[in-house]
């Protein structure tokens, strides 16, 4: 996929809605060889979505030994829209609590007085934290209403064809 055509589908408002969300599920090919889907916090920052974890994660040996990712933002009404990116991780080990982090968590519906709590909680618990940023090389919007899994394109086409034969 054209770098022009990833930036096409991510520039949609659609898109755009589902980037500002919280959450991603993350997949990958774990240390034995079995996928993974995980959820995970993410920061969209107009180039890369950034995923912050802690420096001891079990993904972290797995993401360094196979980089390639997929990612999934969606929403829980129907029709659902989906977001589905590719990409490979790279890895950013950082001291301290990187500013995505804390940008991640910052829709959750918290008092002022929370916010500061949980800010210190984890400003004690984390000496750093390492930065996956994923660079998309590959998406699909689907919002079952103008876009649809190719799979089901194929079978309306497919429908069609034999309603005119």
């Amino acid at each position: 996929m054209q770098p022009s055509e990833i930036t096409e589908i991510l520039n949609r408002p659609i898109s755009q809605e589902l980037l500002s969300r919280d959450l991603t599920c993350l997949a990958y090919v774990a240390q034995d060889g079995t996928p993974r889907a995980i959820p995970i916090g993410f920061a969209w920052n107009g180039a890369t979505i950034v995923m912050c974890t802690p420096k001891n994660a079990p993904k972290l040996p797995a993401l360094r030994r196979n980089p390639a990712v997929a990612l999934t933002i969606d929403t829980e009404v129907h029709p659902p829209k989906i977001l589905l990116i590719r990409g490979t991780a790279e890895l950013d080990v950082v001291e301290g609590i990187p500013d995505e982090f804390l940008q991640t968590n910052s829709t959750y519906e918290m008092t002022p007085e929370q916010r500061v709590t949980w800010e210190a909680e984890v400003r004690s618990l984390y000496d750093g934290m390492v930065r996956i940023v994923v660079t998309p090389t590959w998406a699909k919007l689907i919002d079952f209403e103008t876009i649809l899994p190719s799979a089901v394109e194929e079978l309306i086409r497919q429908r069609e064809e034999r309603r005119r034969a």
